[in-house]
């Protein structure tokens, strides 16, 4: 009998989804998908060399704005290989692990880089509130060290995720909503009961990005207070504007997250077409407009490109 279970969690085969156009129109809707990857990947790559080989950039703020480059990197090649496989060769299949490993990836990324732009408003707070001390509160070894606990506590709440799943019995249609593997569809693919997993799930985003959202939005509270103490409204404007990258960055991530999760648990009867757009945006624009809206606000990454 255990036997017969492995065989059949082995042979699970999910099948993902695209836009709801002809097959013949796959090859015209990849051509975009090609551009943002190349214009992304090439974006947060340059971003990440001029950062490294310019000595003026190893500042905090660009420290952590390239971990937020290399984050996107991965988000990037995690998810466009099943995005360019439908549309460029109509490869729908996936495997049971195959998907897991995406998934893992996926939402560890996610985590990761939720972490990040918490940093990035830290970051942005010290450079406000205590300008004078802010390299000596900032230190590499401390960036480091803040860095590292980002990625041990995204780790340590997704890593179950995939060992979750992967003891599930599957027997539904499996075809997912979206064209890479969410750990909120795949649970929903299996037979047994996922009360408790659905349950774990919503503490891990909630325990994440709940908490994230809810300290940046603290940071920025005490940000206002900090600035609306500055007499000059010239230096209270110059304040201010050194936040506008950060802010951009956080509507474009966590926009489409929020919706996405929201239609997931409680939009039963939404339009499939939204939960694919919503899907794409949530993972193909952070790391499409993050290099762009950085490259275009500061001036002195936007003179090294230049250069370059």
């Amino acid at each position: 009998m255990s036997a017969v279970n492995d065989t059949e969690i082995k042979s699970v085969i999910f099948l993902l989804t695209g836009l709801p156009v002809h097959e013949d129109t796959h090859l015209w809707i990849s051509i975009p998908f090609c551009f943002m990857y190349v214009i992304s990947t090439v974006g947060n790559s340059v971003i990440l060399f001029i950062i490294k080989t310019d000595p003026a950039l190893h500042e905090p703020m660009y420290i952590f704005l390239s971990m937020l480059a290399i984050t996107d990197l991965g988000i990037s090649i995690t998810t466009i290989p099943t995005i360019l496989g439908i549309y460029l060769f109509n490869s729908r299949e996936i495997s049971l692990d195959a998907c897991l490993a995406q998934l893992f990836f996926i939402h560890l990324l996610q985590y990761i880089e939720s972490s990040i732009l918490l940093l990035m408003a830290f970051d942005r707070f010290i450079a406000i509130h205590s300008p004078l001390r802010y390299t000596s509160i900032l230190t590499l070894p401390r960036i480091a060290k803040m860095g590292l606990v980002s990625v041990l506590r995204a780790m340590v709440l997704i890593l179950p995720l995939p060992f979750l799943l992967k003891w599930f019995r599957y027997c539904h249609a499996n075809v997912l909503s979206h064209s890479y593997c969410l750990y909120q569809e795949v649970m929903k693919m299996a037979c047994s009961d996922i009360t408790v997993h659905s349950i774990y799930g919503l503490f891990t985003k909630l325990f994440q990005m709940g908490l994230d959202s809810l300290l940046i939005f603290l940071s920025y509270v005490m940000i206002l207070k900090t600035v609306l103490n500055i007499a000059s409204h010239e230096e209270c404007l110059r304040a201010l504007n050194t936040c506008v990258s950060h802010l951009c960055a956080l509507l474009l991530f966590y926009t489409p997250e929020i919706s996405l999760s929201v239609i997931h648990r409680f939009g039963k009867g939404s339009s499939p077409l939204l939960q694919i757009l919503l899907g794409y945006m949530s993972l193909l624009l952070p790391p499409l407009m993050n290099p762009i809206v950085y490259s275009v606000r500061c001036k002195h990454l936007r003179a090294r490109i230049i250069k370059l």
